[in-house]
């Protein structure tokens, strides 16, 4: 037959499995919820710069092609723009319609 003691050894061991096997399970689904979480916070970063890059290309300067090549209007297209804009409108003495001193 078997010995008691044997017996009592198996349903130690037994107890302790069990225990382990409950602590184990709980610490994997801590892992499970990390990783969903770790999954969320990888798309955020991916979001924004997605944003960012939305927002960039639509207030990117504007360009125009001259002979065949993209170019950005130069200092002086932008001053001779502003005198025709005062010349047209009705208040010339607009903060941005000053020319500057000195000149």
């Amino acid at each position: 037959m078997t010995d008691p003691a044997v017996l009592e050894r198996i349903a130690t061991r037994r107890s302790e499995l069990d225990g382990l096997e409950e602590q184990l399970a709980k610490h994997l689904e801590e892992v499970h919820a990390e990783r969903d979480e770790l999954a969320v916070a990888e798309k955020v970063p991916a979001r924004l710069s997605e944003k960012v890059a939305a927002v960039q290309a639509s207030t990117a300067p504007v360009s125009a092609l001259v002979g065949g090549r993209g170019a950005r209007r130069s200092r002086t297209a932008r001053r001779a723009w502003t005198r025709v804009r005062c010349l047209r409108s009705t208040s010339a003495s607009s903060p941005s319609c000053r020319r500057p001193r000195g000149r």
